[in-house]
């Protein structure tokens, strides 16, 4: 099967960027304090909102096989870092050490079956696949009913 070829396009002006992904066009920036615009969300929550996306797509597409009664998701993503590591100080790393991920499931299915649910979502989910091969990040998942 041939690759499916994914592409944005951005323009910035100091910290504030401007992304046109297809016909959606979408911030992303830093808040007033920080020298932004605050027009939009900074990066790192960008990136943790993209796992909430990405993880609850592949959990319907999962739910439909499964035959799963979902009827949705709700997603708390916490990704922690140390920050001196974005200033400079080249012993520090620059990334998230550790990302929580939180989600209540609605749905009448048993915890057995959410479990099914967030293992095969897990291992088919891009940007979970992405954060947890660099091997650097701690990554703490736990799916619970609503």
């Amino acid at each position: 099967m041939a690759l499916v070829k994914f592409n944005i396009d951005s323009t910035s002006q100091k910290v504030t960027t401007e992304v046109k992904a297809g016909a959606h066009t979408f911030f992303v920036d830093e808040p007033k304090n920080l020298g932004g615009n605050d027009k939009g969300a900074n990066p790192l929550n960008t990136l943790l909102g993209s796992l909430a996306g990405c993880e609850n797509y592949i959990a319907n597409i999962v739910a439909k096989e499964m035959k799963f009664n979902l009827n949705g998701i709700n997603f708390k993503i916490e990704g922690a870092l140390d920050p001196r590591g974005l200033m400079g100080d080249a012993s520090v790393k620059q990334y998230f050490e550790t990302i929580i991920i939180e989600a209540e499931v609605d749905t009448d299915e048993s915890e057995e079956r959410i479990q099914e649910l967030k293992e095969k979502t897990d291992s088919r989910c891009p940007v979970f696949n992405i954060l947890k091969d660099t091997n650097f990040i701690n990554i703490q998942s736990t799916w619970r009913k609503k």
